[in-house]
């Protein structure tokens, strides 16, 4: 952090340090670039007027020595003009003072997650800790390896396809991470999180006016992905009319913000991700043909673990090592029929369930080593719920849908909505005992947003839903 405001700093330092940061202090832009050069640091947040060295010279500078470190800045004399300039020098983003401190912490977390994908490697093979890592040494992963291997360095764009949980996420880091673009920024969008209207914001940025609640003008993260690497997570979910769009930009590559006329220049290379079937999307008119083969220049198709269980002790022993010495001690062990309980399952949530399995094992044997029964209660956790969940949704659904019909209830698609919200609200705030600040950082909204939900939903901090 480079602030010359002690008393704003100080905030800071005793903020920060909840949410898991260590935080160092500089109040010099020159000592503090001098720092940023020369450690190692997941973000670095900085004032725009600073003594011996100007924010935005700041920016440009640690930008040029250190372009996958994200910069945050800082200031209380923004303008339009400085928040563009901020972004085009390089800057992660930037946050007029004074700033809501709950909106503040979430973009420190998603900078330092951002810091994250770019700077740790992706293992392919490997069953080290430490790291995240591709594991399997079946005919099936090893096929992906070569294929990493044979089009990272290629300016090409790669679409991945694969069932949710599969790994797709690992394999956009490794495309990044060796390819020639891996010293630029790395910009990860999940296009399933937002809604239409503001996923085409994030992608291309807006201008002011441009929607309701658009005050300024607003950098997109092609832009800001620009001479570097832009993965599309869940592309599958996006509109056709953002599909339009995003189409130019591969056929052109330029852009226009929402609401704007400029025509912006960019150099991005785009890998994107689904779990759908997209060649059928196209068939069934929801998704771009022409889109589809600008992304599918180069196409990687992750197996299902239930077509490769041959690796499942691989990703048992790894996941033993990642998370042993938090849930286990440092010599997590699982014994021989527990392994193969595991092997033959169906895995509908691939390695991602798998790891959740093994997670649940580690606590049951606190310690012991993992057998069959630690196994089978795992097991029955994992699907249990779920299958819980699942039924008791489909119900009250139908339910609605049923009251609809008869016309009973108007419009069921805003009661569920509703009733979900109301339920998700009220648990956290249970679960952070009355907090509001923690409890909407629990769920990424605004600390104003969590007190409009609250009161518009009768429930007071720790006040449980009537008959809970």
């Amino acid at each position: 952090m480079i602030e010359d405001d002690a008393a704003l700093a100080g905030a800071l330092q005793r903020v920060l340090p909840d949410d898991g940061h260590h935080v160092e202090w500089e109040q010099r832009g020159d000592r503090g670039l001098a720092r940023a050069q020369a450690e190692r640091f997941d973000v670095v947040l900085t004032d725009l007027r600073l003594p011996g060295l100007d924010g935005l010279d700041l920016v440009r500078e640690l930008h040029q020595a250190r372009p996958k470190l994200p910069v945050i800045l800082m200031t209380a004399h923004g303008t339009t003009a400085t928040a563009i300039e901020s972004i085009r020098l390089g800057a992660y983003d930037y946050v007029l003072k004074p700033f809501d401190m709950v909106e503040f912490l979430a973009l420190v977390a998603k900078a330092v997650a951002s810091s994250r994908l770019m700077s740790e490697p992706v293992g392919l093979g490997a069953i080290e800790a430490g790291s995240d890592n591709l594991i399997g040494s079946s005919r099936a992963m090893q096929a992906i390896y070569k294929e990493v291997g044979r089009v990272a360095a290629r300016p090409v764009n790669v679409l991945i396809q694969g069932e949710t949980g599969t790994g797709k996420e690992l394999i956009a880091r490794a495309l990044y991470q060796h390819s020639e673009r891996a010293h630029a920024p790395f910009v990860v969008v999940n296009c399933s999180a937002l809604p239409e209207t503001l996923l085409e914001s994030e992608l291309f940025g807006h201008e002011r006016g441009a929607f309701t609640g658009a005050d300024a003008r607003r950098i997109g993260r092609f832009e800001q992905a620009n001479r570097g690497t832009i993965f599309l997570d869940e592309i599958g979910e996006m509109s056709l009319f953002a599909q339009v769009k995003l189409l130019r930009v591969l056929q052109e590559r330029v852009l226009e913000r929402l609401g704007g006329r400029e025509t912006i220049p960019v150099d991005v290379r785009v890998i994107a991700a689904t779990h759908r079937d997209l060649e059928a999307a196209v068939r069934q008119g929801r998704f771009r043909e022409d889109l589809y083969y600008r992304l599918n220049v180069v196409l990687i198709r992750l197996p299902p673990l239930r077509e490769h269980a041959e690796d499942i002790p691989d990703l048992i022993q790894y996941f033993l090592r990642k998370y042993g010495p938090e849930l286990g001690g440092d010599s997590a062990t699982i014994q021989p029929e527990a392994v193969a309980l595991l092997r033959p399952q169906p895995w509908p949530g691939n390695v991602r369930e798998l790891e959740n399995v093994v997670r649940k094992a580690l606590l049951l044997a606190r310690g012991y080593p993992i057998n069959a029964d630690h196994v089978r209660t795992a097991l029955a956790k994992s699907t249990g719920v779920a299958a819980t969940h699942d039924q008791s949704l489909r119900d009250y659904v139908r339910e609605l849908l049923q009251a609809a019909q008869l016309g009973e209830v108007r419009d069921p698609h805003l009661r569920l909505l509703e009733s979900v919200e109301r339920e998700l609200f009220s648990q956290a705030i249970q679960l952070v005992k009355g907090n509001q600040a923690k409890a909407a950082r629990l769920l990424g909204v605004s600390r104003l947003t969590m007190q409009k939900k609250l009161l518009r939903f009768g429930l007071h901090p720790g006040q449980q839903e009537p008959g809970a």
